[in-house]
C-alpha cells in the first residue's frame, strides 16, 4: 500500500508539469455607471434584477468590436458611493462597482454624477400641468438667490475625481473615459409640450443644469487623467422632442422600450459607436 501511495503522489506530479499553466485573467473592459449606463427597460433585462439592465446597453454593445471580455457592474440609481459600497437594489444587492476591475482591465468608461445630483427627480419635479411661458421649477430651485442644483453639482465634483482616482489605482495601465449624459431637451429653444412637459423657461434652465452637468463631468475627467465619450454632442438633434426613429431619450411616457426620460436602444447605438471609438483609438 505504501508503494502505491507513493506511485500515485509520483503520477499525480508528472501530471502536474504536464498540465499547462492556470491562464490568467483575460483583458477586460468594466462598464462602471448609472442608469445612463445600464439601460433599463431596454430588451433584454439581464441579472441583477434590481439594477434593470440591458444586453443592449452601450458596453455590451461595444465590447465585442472593442475585443475585450467586458465586467458590467453599472446599476440603475447608483450613486458615486456605489463604487465602493454595496448597493441595496432589491430582490438582491448589487455588490461595489470596483469589485469588477482587476489587473487586466485595460478600459473604463464611467457614466455617473445624475444621481448625485438627483437629476431624475428634478426633472419629475419640474413637470407643469399645463403649458407655461414662465419658469416655475427654475424659481423653486433658485429661490434666495443661490441655485441649488448648481451647489449640488459642484459638491458632486470631489466625488467624480475621488471615483476616477480609484480606478487609476485599481487598474493602472486602464485607459479611463467618462462617459457625460445625451441631450433631453432641444439643445437650444423652448421644450415640446406635452412630450416634455415642463415650462418654456424651465426647459432652458434644465438644459443649461445637464451641460453644467456635463461641464463638471469634462473638467474633472481633464484633471484626473481620464477622457471624455461625448454623448451630448452626438446627441443633439435626438433629443426626447424628436419622432420615434430619431430620438435617443425617451420622454416621460416612452414610444419605445426604455425608462421614461432615458435613452433607448438607438441612444445606446450612438453611444456604443462613441465608446467603440474612443476605446479602439491612439
Amino acid at each position: 500500500m505504501k508503494h502505491l501511495r507513493r506511485g500515485l503522489a509520483l503520477l499525480i506530479a508528472i501530471l502536474a508539469c504536464a498540465l499547462p499553466a492556470a491562464a490568467s485573467a483575460a483583458p477586460n473592459y468594466v462598464s462602471l455607471g448609472d442608469s445612463y449606463t445600464a439601460g433599463p427597460f431596454i430588451p433584454v433585462w439581464i441579472p441583477p434584477w434590481g439594477c434593470l439592465k440591458s444586453d443592449h446597453n452601450y458596453s455590451h454593445l461595444s465590447a465585442p468590436d472593442i475585443g475585450l471580455a467586458l465586467h458590467d457592474p453599472s446599476c440603475s440609481g447608483a450613486e458615486t458611493e456605489d463604487m465602493t459600497q454595496t448597493q441595496g437594489v432589491s430582490p438582491e444587492p448589487n455588490p461595489p462597482q470596483f469589485n469588477a476591475i482587476d489587473a487586466d482591465t485595460q478600459v473604463v468608461t464611467l457614466g455617473i454624477g445624475g444621481n448625485d445630483i438627483g437629476f431624475s427627480s428634478l426633472a419629475q419635479d419640474c413637470f407643469s400641468p399645463q403649458p407655461n411661458s414662465g419658469s416655475p421649477c427654475k424659481d423653486k430651485y433658485t429661490a434666495g438667490g443661490t441655485d441649488q442644483i448648481s451647489q449640488r453639482i459642484a459638491d458632486t465634483a470631489p466625488k467624480v475625481a475621488g471615483v476616477l482616482q480609484g480606478i487609476h489605482t485599481r487598474a493602472p495601465g486602464a485607459r479611463v473615459y467618462v462617459v457625460n449624459y445625451p441631450a433631453i431637451f432641444p439643445d437650444s429653444g423652448p421644450s415640446c409640450y406635452p412630450i416634455l412637459p415642463v415650462a418654456d423657461g424651465d426647459a432652458v434652465w434644465l438644459r443649461d443644469k445637464e451641460k453644467e452637468l456635463n461641464q463638471m463631468l469634462a473638467d474633472q475627467a481633464a484633471a484626473n487623467s481620464a477622457g471624455v465619450v461625448d454623448w451630448y454632442t452626438a446627441s443633439i438633434g435626438h433629443d426626447a422632442c424628436q419622432p420615434p426613429g430619431f430620438k435617443w431619450v425617451e420622454g416621460p411616457v416612452p414610444n419605445n422600450a426604455a425608462a421614461p426620460v432615458h435613452p433607448n436602444l438607438l441612444g445606446m447605438i450612438g453611444a456604443s459607436k462613441l465608446v467603440t471609438a474612443a476605446a479602439k483609438g491612439p
